[in-house]
């Protein structure tokens, strides 16, 4: 998202709250342990429990305002979209930290460069153009409100110094509030919120909670989770246990020349094929296509997964071709609502994940899944810039080979049916995940009237000059590019490292199969509760020494473990999870040893598990541990 003054109508919230009269601590709180105490605070003034959902577009702005935000209608739409039922408490944390505060100094900045006379005001006019054409655009009448207010407004002209001042005033006071509410209420302050668990320092009192750093978003089952606690020392010697239990697993190292995937006769079989991407989120969550596949009569069906093969640097393997893939097929019954887990490619040949076997009529989804073992944030820093324009003599603007040769990939990604060209749903895919917005007929329109296109879709040509013209009108400024490049999984030097572009192969014997890619979601919607399903169904259960009603499924196909843990009693369940002992193996939540917290009467993935070396023995061993 661009920087600018209209980065969210709020641009921005008073930093987090070092509230001294809730620090009964000796020790100061951590930066981490004053975001989630403000996220409990903001949670609480508009709910009476962090288990009590988000259930309205209305209820989500009141919470963001309770942090100190003050969201566009554009920031509520981007996380409360047509398919959104409900958020958690979970949701609302992840929305917090993708919507960070910006200091007084950011905000004046981004406005000094608009006062052209360097007084402190900015003419009505030069704020609306701006407001409304860059970045993030407003709508006119978020930017009316703003040019409407009386105290900061005069003459034609808005005083930004006296808007700063009045905005981060009532930010904090907003959230100062809510912060003032939460130390009142005894109650609510030794709560445990949502998945955030707590936990006490030795050196500190033991009534006195302290938050956990990790997050991650739910499924639809209300299942709670985080990433866990790093300090294996604190956790291994504080904790008091009431029930556990161990999984132990130890598998052979992988050889790429024992294939379990074979492909059959495919001579005369129809296929349908679709592209499509894992995106990496900021808060490590992993977003990617979903499809709709519509078979006319009962064929056997051969279906493969794989990473997509790109441009690369010579010599050098692109890490997501590493990536591991799987694809859940559910057969639609009645309605989009009602889908019934049919299967799970499982079956590896190298790269490439599979299954094959028989399919009746009817409508089936495809899912795909990543375990995130292997995409996962990029930690080392990329010091120097690539370069995406350049002037000639002439001082005309054009695209660095470089980013061409990006751009060319994105092409690739983004055309879905392999056509070598972009219809406009393909397109919009791109544009909502770049921009959060649709492009509609007439602007489409005017796409096809004024750069090359074939059957009134997109061609490469016309593709790349699109990009050009937005390079032109930006005059250089690769502030907005960035951005693009940036969602589509893209660091500074250009190398796509946040992302996975994938493709998937529907064979069918009999009939002609129809696959279209009809949304984007995250992995805690469906493909949690098809993970859920598929783990309960095959894998291994053992239940907790010492409280029956908690359960922990484990299951493994040979190249990874999965484990879900059911929790079948009346109350909340926190989960220790110890995996110290494994060998040669690397989990998708990061730290060896974490916590989850799983609601009554549900059921939650714990946690994928891979070899580090697939060439050599990898042993998994784990330790679940219920924390009384």
């Amino acid at each position: 998202m661009t920087t600018s003054p209209a980065s969210n109508v709020a641009f921005a919230s008073q930093k987090s709250l070092p509230s001294e009269n809730l620090r009964r601590k000796k020790l100061p709180l951590t930066e981490e342990e004053v975001f989630y105490m403000n996220c409990r605070a903001a949670y609480l003034t508009v709910f009476k429990s962090s288990l009590e959902n988000i259930i309205s577009k209305d209820q989500l702005y009141l919470a963001l305002q309770h942090a100190g935000r003050n969201p566009s209608q554009k920031t509520i739409n981007k996380y409360w979209t047509p398919q959104t039922a409900k958020l958690n408490f979970d949701d609302f944390c992840v929305i917090l930290r993708k919507e960070k505060p910006t200091s007084k100094a950011e905000l004046l900045k981004s406005f000094k460069q608009l006062d052209v006379n360097d007084d402190g005001c900015i003419s009505h006019t030069d704020l609306y153009k701006f407001l409304a054409k860059r970045g993030e655009k407003m709508t006119p009448e978020e930017v009316n409100s703003i040019i409407n207010l009386p105290d900061v407004n005069a003459g034609g002209k808005f005083d930004y110094i006296k808007f700063c001042k009045l905005y981060m005033m009532t930010s904090g006071q907003c959230l100062k509030t809510a912060l003032e509410k939460l130390e009142a209420d005894s109650k609510l302050r030794c709560q445990q919120f949502g998945s955030h668990m707590e936990e006490f320092s030795e050196r500190d009192s033991p009534s006195v909670p302290k938050l956990s750093p990790g997050i991650r978003r739910q499924s639809d089952q209300g299942a709670f989770s985080n990433k866990g606690d790093n300090r294996a020392s604190l956790l291994s010697t504080v904790r008091k246990f009431k029930a556990s239990v161990s999984c132990t697993i130890s598998m052979a190292a992988n050889s790429n020349h024992n294939s379990k995937l074979t492909e059959p006769n495919l001579k005369d079989w129809r296929c349908a094929q679709s592209r499509g991407c894992f995106f990496l989120e900021e808060d490590g969550e992993v977003v990617s296509h979903q499809y709709r596949t519509h078979l006319a009569r009962s064929s056997a069906v051969y279906l493969t997964i794989k990473p997509l093969s790109l441009s690369q640097v010579e010599g050098k393997l692109s890490r997501w071709l590493s990536v591991d893939t799987a694809l859940y097929i559910l057969k639609e019954n009645e309605n989009q609502a009602n889908l019934q887990l049919i299967c799970c490619t499982e079956l590896r040949n190298r790269e490439v994940f599979g299954w094959t076997g028989e399919l009746g009529p009817g409508v089936y989804w495809l899912i795909p899944s990543t375990t995130g073992c292997r995409l996962r944030k990029e930690r080392k820093p990329v010091t120097e810039e690539a370069q995406l324009v350049y002037r000639d003599g002439t001082g005309q603007l054009f695209l660095t080979e470089e980013f061409r040769a990006a751009l060319s990939d994105i092409f690739e990604v983004i055309d879905l049916d392999g056509n070598g060209l972009l219809s406009l749903e393909e397109y919009n895919f791109f544009e909502l995940r770049t921009s959060g917005e649709k492009c509609d007929e007439d602007a489409w329109a005017l796409c096809r009237e004024h750069f090359e296109t074939k059957k009134n879709e997109l061609t490469r040509q016309g593709f790349m000059d699109l990009n050009l013209m937005e390079a032109r009108d930006l005059e250089g400024d690769p502030r907005d590019l960035w951005v693009t490049l940036h969602s589509m999984g893209y660091d500074a030097a250009l190398e796509l490292t946040e992302a996975c572009p994938f493709v998937i192969d529907l064979y069918a014997e009999r009939c002609e199969p129809r696959t279209k890619a009809v949304r984007m979601e995250a992995s805690s919607g469906q493909l949690e509760k098809a993970t859920c399903q598929s783990v309960l169904r095959q894998g291994e259960a053992k239940a907790m020494a010492g409280c029956e009603d908690i359960i922990i499924h484990t299951r493994s196909c040979g190249f990874r473990i999965t484990s879900v843990i059911e929790n079948k009693s009346d109350n909340k369940a926190i989960i220790h999870v110890n995996n110290e002992l494994s060998q040669n193996c690397v989990n998708n939540r990061g730290p060896n040893i974490f916590a989850v917290e799983v609601a009554p009467h549900s059921t939650m993935v714990c946690q994928h598990v891979m070899p580090l070396n697939e060439r050599q023995e990898w042993t998994h061993h784990c330790v679940y541990s219920l924390i009384s």
